[in-house]
């Protein structure tokens, strides 16, 4: 399987996804919104560039399933799935705000070979495969190499619907605050890992995400040079909702 080239070929798909995206954008409005949960919203958008992704995908490996958070097919494959989150900040993009991004990878024997993330609003590019190493928009990237933590700008994402972690957030959150050069969230786990990968963020962390929120950005992360984990240092993180990314000299007191 030459993971070089289905990379390549995912990056033109989410590209046109996100035109898409982008064009629907100037004529949405709150009456296209869905509510799945709390504070969890979904829109035609969201589950049109889902259907358009996988109808794409199909023709690169015919025998893959889908892991895709609309739920649009659930097929599986034996060997190799594709990990799907076609509109990554969903919030973001229905009020307006230009951080959302298409996110795609690719299981094979349930290891990350192929990771595509699409930021929409700034035509940003980032993919990674196996092996291969990290790029954004053709020119490779890597992390930072930033180790004071003092110097160190960190991304978080906030609870928004599982708030029973919460009072450990916090302290993590003033920890961060305290220590930290600074602290941002931009609505989409997806671009903070690209972020981490390219050097602008120098670590990562949040709770409650799906495997469609990370599996893309986890890869560039690591084909950049950069470490990724679960809370507790080990390799849950796709499945066990809650990762830590870093530029694998940063260390975070989780």
């Amino acid at each position: 399987m030459n993971y070089q080239e289905i990379t390549l070929q995912v990056c033109e798909i989410a590209r046109t996804t996100g035109s898409f995206m982008a064009e629907e954008r100037k004529t949405f409005d709150d009456s296209k919104i869905e509510v799945k949960g709390v504070h969890d919203l979904v829109s035609y958008v969201d589950k049109t560039a889902e259907i358009r992704i996988i109808e794409a995908l199909q023709s690169l490996i015919p025998s893959a399933g889908f892991i895709a958070e609309e739920g649009t097919n659930d097929k599986r494959g034996e060997r190799f799935n594709w990990v799907i989150d076609p509109l990554d900040g969903t919030t973001n993009y229905i009020h307006g705000l230009p951080i959302y991004s298409v996110s795609i990878a690719l299981l094979d024997n349930n290891e990350l070979v192929s990771g595509v993330v699409y930021e929409v609003g700034h035509d940003e590019c980032f993919y990674a495969w196996k092996g291969g190493g990290a790029f954004l928009n053709g020119k490779p990237i890597r992390v930072s190499t930033r180790a004071e933590i003092g110097n160190a700008l960190l991304a978080t994402g906030f609870p928004y619907s599982d708030f029973s972690r919460l009072d450990s957030y916090v302290e993590m959150f003033k920890w961060a605050m305290t220590s930290a050069r600074g602290i941002r969230r931009l609505g989409s786990a997806a671009a903070d890992l690209a972020y981490v990968a390219c050097g602008r963020f120098d670590a990562f962390w949040e709770y409650d995400l799906k495997p469609w929120d990370v599996a893309a950005g986890s890869l560039i992360v690591t084909e950049a040079g950069g470490k990724v984990a679960d809370y507790k240092g080990g390799s849950d993180y796709l499945f066990g909702k809650e990762i830590v990314a870093t530029n694998g000299f940063i260390e975070l007191p989780l």
